[in-house]
């Protein structure tokens, strides 16, 4: 009996997001100076607006002394090896488990990869609406958030691959 192909393959589509990730903010970088000032893209809705964040979502740690980056480092090499592990053990067709871990994967490493060079995650997207604003983001927090999203609802509504391949 032959082993099912396992899902690792995926693993291209984390590529693909780390690439899309590190070209956007290599772009923001160089094409929005300077820093904090918003450039208008959907008037009333989106800025690109570059920022550096040395914590996590919502700037959370922050303003801690230097010792949260190898927290997030650690942190993210962990989660993804973790998901890298659950995708080996996921059988390539089910795409309901895999394409999200593969957008996880592809976020986390993608803001690592700024951590590491930076010490600091280079942030750009800002969406808001009259007076409610939503905390500048990336192209990596959008791959951890969509993957999350549909892993939960996955989760909650697939019902089991075996049970959908049946």
């Amino acid at each position: 009996m032959h082993p099912k192909p396992n899902a690792l393959p995926w693993l291209g589509l984390s590529a693909a997001v780390i690439a899309l990730d590190q070209l956007s903010k290599w772009w923001a970088v160089h094409a929005l100076q300077p820093m904090g000032v918003p450039h208008p893209v959907i008037p009333g809705f989106l800025n690109w607006t570059l920022t550096f964040n040395p914590g996590a979502a919502f700037s959370f740690l922050a303003s801690g002394a230097g010792w949260q980056r190898w927290f997030f480092v650690t942190l993210a090499v962990v989660i993804s090896a973790v998901l890298v592990g659950w995708l080996a053990r996921t059988s390539r067709r089910d795409w309901r488990t895999s394409l999200p871990l593969a957008l996880i994967i592809g976020g986390a490493i993608g803001n690592l990869i700024d951590r590491l060079h930076a010490s600091q995650v280079t942030d750009f997207i800002h969406v808001y609406f009259r007076q409610w604003n939503y905390p500048v983001f990336n192209v990596a927090d959008c791959g951890v958030t969509v993957g999350a999203v549909m892993l939960i609802v996955f989760g909650l509504f697939g019902g089991k691959y075996e049970d959908r391949v049946r």
